[in-house]
């Protein structure tokens, strides 16, 4: 069994949804993970913050709008006025949940409910279409069994027996459908795995029932070596580490959600990165493999903020470094990189909605100095500090680029530097011709 994801592009409208199909079939039955359609969570999101807002009519007007576009998508896609009639019930009761919020205020609980009902959409138009086209497709409602425990984590052991029993009541089933992003919490509560939850929605899927293999089906071919949209000639890389996924996923490469991988490489479950337009494309496969001393790929990472906490007493200080770190902590900021010196230490983050309280204490400690509109480029491979090669050639290909922070021997399979805005794309290019 195969756990096979679709984003949101992927099924973004009626002939992308077609594509989807024939791509899944013959079924084999795998387990089809699929996010909303494109755009359709921005709408949820939108009508979430004009009830907020006690914006009536602009929730309203946001609803029909959303609503016009299903009913079109359903004109579309179906071609039997049965299942056409079936659909449009099951997508009108969504609906009418949405119009319900109308008339009550709005709480995180019901906030959480609206932006869950994209997957209940993509995958309800999905499945009246695998029925009309006689496919023994069976819903499995990611709502029954994927719940996480108190601290956000999935509940492994839950999520694994509720689905593996789901599945075995469905012996005839060719196919398998479910919503990828949403979950239950610990007191049952509707809640979600934040955005690009489908990813580790599917990750998940993959560990709990030992799947023989995690395909991520994007519009892209794989993850490239570079940023194709600032450098030319980029490539997909072919096969990655765990690790060296993890690195570039949260450095910047957006086709793949962070948390993703991690189930996967828990349970050394192959991830499969493919592409939609173009699916006899290899794409890139992600395991665990023995360390080859190759550099891979070079991401960016954009709107980081570098803070610098300068200290003429840090020598004689002990627990200094503490209490920087208990700042961050304290105000729930996450660390992207950091360097430190005999006087001072400099920290950056990607989150700066905190950044004015986080400053202010910090200057119990020293000077504080903030620089904002500065990017992380990441250069990712087998970077083990006995490949002394590869460490003067990331450097030399930056001559000429100012550099605020560098941060390197943290894993073997990243060296990061930290430059202005402005000087990112010509960084990228520069690192591109000098290391591939």
């Amino acid at each position: 069994m195969k756990v096979l994801k679709f984003g949101g592009t992927s099924v973004g409208s009626p002939e992308r949804m077609k594509h989807v199909a024939d791509l899944i079939l013959p079924g084999n039955r795998n387990v089809v993970v699929l996010s909303a359609m494109s755009g359709t969570t921005n709408s949820l999101v939108e009508i979430s913050e004009y009830l907020y807002k006690g914006n009536i009519p602009g929730a309203q007007e946001t609803i029909n709008a959303l609503e016009s576009k299903y009913i079109g998508v359903i004109s579309a896609l179906l071609a039997t006025e049965e299942v056409r009639i079936k659909a449009s019930e099951r997508i009108g009761h969504i609906f009418a949940l949405l119009r319900s919020y109308l008339n009550e205020a709005l709480t995180e609980a019901g906030e959480k409910e609206i932006l869950a009902q994209g997957e209940l959409m993509s995958t309800a138009l999905m499945q009246c279409y695998l029925e009309e086209k006689g496919v023994k497709s069976v819903l499995l409602p990611a709502l029954d069994y994927m719940r996480t425990l108190e601290g956000g984590e999935p509940d492994m052991q839950h999520i694994g027996s509720r689905l593996r029993r789901m599945i075995d009541l469905a012996p005839a089933a060719e196919i398998f459908l479910t919503q990828g992003y949403i979950c239950r919490n610990n007191v049952g509560g509707i809640d979600n795995l934040r955005r690009g939850g489908s990813d580790y929605t599917a990750s998940i899927i993959g560990a709990v029932l030992d799947a023989e293999e995690i395909q991520i089906w994007t519009d892209i071919d794989g993850m490239h070596n570079n940023d194709p949209r600032y450098v030319e000639g980029t490539r997909p890389v072919s096969e990655l580490h765990f690790e060296e996924a993890a690195e570039l996923a949260y450095f910047g490469a957006k086709i793949l959600h962070p948390s993703c991988v991690l189930p996967a490489k828990l349970h050394n479950i192959p991830v499969r990165l493919l592409n939609t337009l173009q699916p006899e494309a290899k794409g890139t496969v992600i395991y665990n493999f023995p360390p080859d001393g190759k550099l891979k790929a070079i991401a960016a990472k954009d709107n980081i903020t570098a803070i610098k906490i300068k200290s003429g007493r840090m020598l004689l200080a002990y627990g200094f470094l503490q209490k920087v770190f208990e700042t961050f902590e304290n105000h729930r900021t996450s660390i992207d990189m950091m360097a430190t010196s005999e006087v001072g230490v400099s920290v950056s983050v990607d989150d700066d909605s905190r950044l004015a309280a986080i400053v202010d204490d910090l200057k119990n400690f020293g000077t504080v100095s903030v620089e904002r509109d500065m990017v992380i480029i990441c250069v990712v491979g087998d970077l083990s500090w006995e490949h002394c090669s590869f460490q003067p050639k990331v450097l030399q290909a930056l001559e000429g680029i100012p550099i605020r922070m560098i941060s390197y021997g943290g894993s073997n399979y990243n060296i990061s530097v930290l430059v202005r805005n402005s000087d990112k794309i010509r960084a990228l290019r520069a690192l591109s011709e000098k290391l591939f």
